[in-house]
């Protein structure tokens, strides 16, 4: 006696990529140009060359993009430049825009 059962499955499933996230570092008056480019270092994984082109358009336009992630990746990333620039007694602000 054996039990049988149909499923139904649905073959209409649609998969969308996760929104992605723009994390920004914002310009200010106290944080070093080095500790900016070190952020961008090791939180960001930039090249040198890279990071202290980045660091200049922030300080020259206010704001730069320093990756793009998904929400999860944006949201840690953020918080990380806020722990380390807390840390070291900066005002180093980081924020994530939906692209």
């Amino acid at each position: 006696m054996a039990n049988e059962f149909e499923v139904e499955l649905d073959n209409d499933i649609k998969l969308e990529e996760p929104k992605k996230y723009k994390v920004f570092l914002l310009n200010d008056d106290y944080s070093t140009m080095d500790f900016v480019i070190e952020v961008l270092v090791n939180i960001f994984r930039k090249k040198q060359d890279d990071a202290a082109q980045i660091m200049l358009n922030i300080h020259n336009k206010g704001k730069e993009v320093c990756g793009v992630y998904t929400h999860e990746i944006a949201a840690t990333k953020v918080a990380q430049v806020t722990t380390l620039a807390r840390e070291r007694g900066f005002p180093l602000k980081a924020i994530m825009e939906e692209e």
